[in-house]
């Protein structure tokens, strides 16, 4: 059994522990907020008797084994380092960090201490995501990865009307290529590496973070572009384009319908039933990995963060975001 404490008691985090529930070798024991009613109000809406508004006694505590992070993004770093100079194993809610440096940082002190570092990426857990990988080599020379996230952030709503919530905040590394556009760029790491050039740009939102964006990543015989927004929604499918044919697909996120559109016009639905709830796979992955004393993902790399980390600092370098991160 695998004991988890939690730095995040948001939405996300709802959704993991909803999803953990179906992973065997999963279990909560301790709750981490800055303030004490928080804490105990999610500890006793999930039974778990261990409580702390102190980082430093959730590290030091011999309760947990692991951390399940989902802070904002600029608190990733500080907060993973302390946790694993404790010996607590780490699964951080994507993007890892504000840049590749804080990135390179936590990989360096997972190394130095010898414990589990992965990051929270779901998509290329899921089954059908496994299925455009395993279909890929059917269509073809590849030509294009077109995708998309936008989705409207129902904290939009209060930025219209002057207040500026964190998902708008420059201060906590946050952004529509960050929280969105991350869904897109990780998994064209997974499936072709890092791209050779890359041309990006963005709509800036007066607060200082991009409300949307673009970003064209350019390989030696292919080109992907990948769209995000957190201040319009997309129903729009995700292509991988290739000589012979196409695989379509419904949501970049979690895809749940996948087919494949031949040149000849014909169609083949190679769609894969997901039996667990989504986030439960990566779960899944990373108790495994501690239970077998291993310290990375074969799938979610540390060189895939790292390249990850680099178009998207290459992509902000472009269209003029820096954080206070990027400033230390």
């Amino acid at each position: 059994m695998v004991r988890f404490g939690i730095i995040g008691t948001n939405n996300i985090t709802k959704t993991m522990l909803h999803a953990a529930e179906q992973v065997e070798g999963f279990e909560l024991c301790a709750i981490y907020s800055r303030t004490t009613s928080k804490a105990e109000e999610f500890a006793n809406q999930y039974n778990v008797h261990h409580t702390y508004t102190s980082l430093e006694e959730l590290a030091k505590s011999k309760a947990i084994d692991a951390v399940y992070i989902a802070s904002p993004n600029s608190f990733h770093v500080e907060q993973s380092v302390l946790m694993m100079d404790h010996g607590k194993h780490v699964l951080c809610e994507k993007p890892f960090a504000s840049n590749s440096s804080e990135v390179q940082t936590m990989i360096d002190a997972a190394k130095r201490n010898s414990v589990t570092l992965m990051e929270a990426m779901k998509t290329t857990f899921l089954p059908n995501f496994q299925q455009i990988q395993q279909n890929m080599k059917r269509i073809g020379t590849i030509r294009r990865y077109a995708v998309q996230f936008s989705k409207y952030s129902s904290r939009y709503d209060a930025y219209r009307r002057g207040e500026v919530l964190n998902a708008f905040n420059p201060k906590f590394s946050n952004g529509s290529l960050m929280d969105l556009g991350i869904y897109g760029l990780y998994p064209m790491i997974t499936l072709f590496g890092e791209p050779n050039n890359v041309r990006a740009n963005a709509v800036m939102l007066s607060s200082g973070v991009d409300g949307e964006g673009s970003v064209v990543a350019i390989y030696s015989e292919m080109e992907a572009v990948v769209s995000h927004s957190k201040i319009s929604t997309s129903y729009a499918p995700c292509e991988i384009q290739g000589e012979d044919g196409t695989i379509v697909f419904n949501h970049m996120g979690e895809p749940t319908e996948v087919k494949v559109h031949w040149r000849d016009g014909s169609t083949e639905d190679i769609t894969v039933k997901t039996p667990l709830p989504p986030m439960a796979y990566e779960v899944q992955e990373f108790v495994s990995l501690v239970q077998k004393g291993e310290q990375e993902s074969s799938v979610n790399t540390w060189e895939r963060s790292l390249e990850t980390s680099h178009v998207m600092e290459e992509a902000r370098r472009q269209f003029g975001l820096v954080y206070e991160a990027d400033q230390k």
